[in-house]
């Protein structure tokens, strides 16, 4: 048995190894959603993402035989640890092959420079915040991954077991909901115009020049989202940085038939006081960038699906109402606007993303709609 040789990644050129190695060990499978190689460029990089003002991280390639055989991240999120009073080191960007000597040495390294860093705990898979992937998959290996979710083969929740010492942070679950073929659900119908007469929300979809322009609707969105979701597991809230990152980063793709805000009608400024972002699947556009290059080819598999919703299957990438209107069923107002868009653009079902398991002011809105739980996800931490 050959050992198992640890790198850090300390340039470029290893950056780019570590990134290429997940289009490596998933070529050709038919669930996974691999990201952008550019986007994992930028978010891996400690002079361009911004969370960087208040994470470390540190890199690790684990090499057998000559050939690069996993990879993790290890990072701390500061901000994170003081607000939740723990003194964690995250993992994330875990790949390996099933072999338990690459992954126990991987985890090892992770392990050892959050102990150097004063840390107690090992926690992941997690991203340096929120807004990145996050658990690692234990129910729904047969499922279409999303761009927003991490797809992993089941053997990796399988390797934490025989490695001992892990338990479970935090379970994800994830829904399949059924787009009506026609029509909006009675019950829908009825809160949503109850809602709008009564309270005096509306809901309605922004312009792109409101977006980036004197409205600065783009950051009054995000900042719904970082009131939303203060509250839930691992959350730090967005720094300015980082909502100016995430604005040209992500906004600029989105078609604005597929916003809902929320807007309450009894401020003077229309003030928006819920979101909802979704998007057409890009799970098959990018499983068909080569190695997550736009370039030569890929550009025109993801435009399709934006521009032209070439995808059965829509994507619920946030959904956030402000706390003094979740009892108001504001949400109701989302789906009351987005259903017939669905309808129109022909998407067959949804992909909720990642809800804590213990969310059921979120669960309890699906009951309106056809839906499966289908998906399973875990963040699991170890004591150092």
């Amino acid at each position: 048995m050959s050992a198992v040789e640890i790198r850090k990644v300390t340039d470029k050129k290893s950056l780019k190894a570590f990134i290429d190695f997940h289009y490596e060990l998933y070529k050709g499978n038919q669930y996974d959603a691999p990201n952008l190689f550019s986007d994992d460029l930028h978010t891996l990089s400690k002079d361009k993402n911004a969370a960087f003002e208040f994470c470390e991280a540190e890199y690790f390639l684990a090499y057998k035989d000559g050939k690069i055989a996993g990879r993790i991240a290890a990072i701390i999120n500061h901000r994170a640890n003081e607000k939740w009073g723990r003194q964690s080191v995250r993992f994330g960007w875990i790949d390996f092959i099933d072999d338990i000597e690459v992954s126990k040495a991987l985890f090892e390294a992770a392990e050892q420079w959050g102990r150097e860093k004063g840390m107690t705990e090992i926690v992941g898979p997690l991203g340096f915040t929120d807004m990145d992937p996050e658990g690692m998959l234990l129910e729904g290996f047969d499922q279409m991954g999303t761009m927003a979710t991490i797809y992993n083969y089941p053997y990796y929740p399988k390797h934490l077991e025989q490695l001992g010492g892990w338990e479970k942070d935090n379970d994800y679950v994830e829904f399949k909901l059924i787009v009506p073929k026609e029509g909006m659900p009675e019950k829908f119908k009825k809160i949503a115009e109850l809602v709008m007469k009564r309270y005096n929300l509306h809901p309605t979809h922004p312009k792109r020049s409101q977006v980036f322009g004197k409205e600065q609707v783009g950051r009054k969105v995000l900042d719904v989202v970082n009131k939303t979701f203060g509250h839930l597991y691992g959350y730090s809230q967005m720094t300015e940085a980082q909502i100016d990152e995430y604005l040209k980063m992500y906004f600029p793709m989105l078609d604005m038939n597929l916003i809902c805000l929320i807007e309450d009608w009894n401020t003077p400024n229309h003030d928006i006081v819920g979101v909802g972002i979704s998007i057409t699947s890009m799970t098959r556009a990018l499983q068909k960038c080569h190695k997550g290059r736009l370039w030569p080819f890929g550009w025109w598999h993801c435009l399709r699906a934006l521009k032209f919703h070439k995808a059965e299957c829509v994507d619920l990438m946030l959904v956030g109402i402000l706390p003094e209107y979740q009892q108001k069923g504001a949400n109701a107002l989302l789906f009351y606007d987005l259903i017939p868009i669905y309808q129109k653009y022909g998407f067959k079902w949804g992909e909720t993303n990642v809800e804590m398991e213990t969310n059921e002011k979120v669960q309890s809105q699906w009951q309106y709609l056809e839906h499966t739980q289908h998906k399973r996800r875990r963040c699991f931490k170890k004591n150092l």
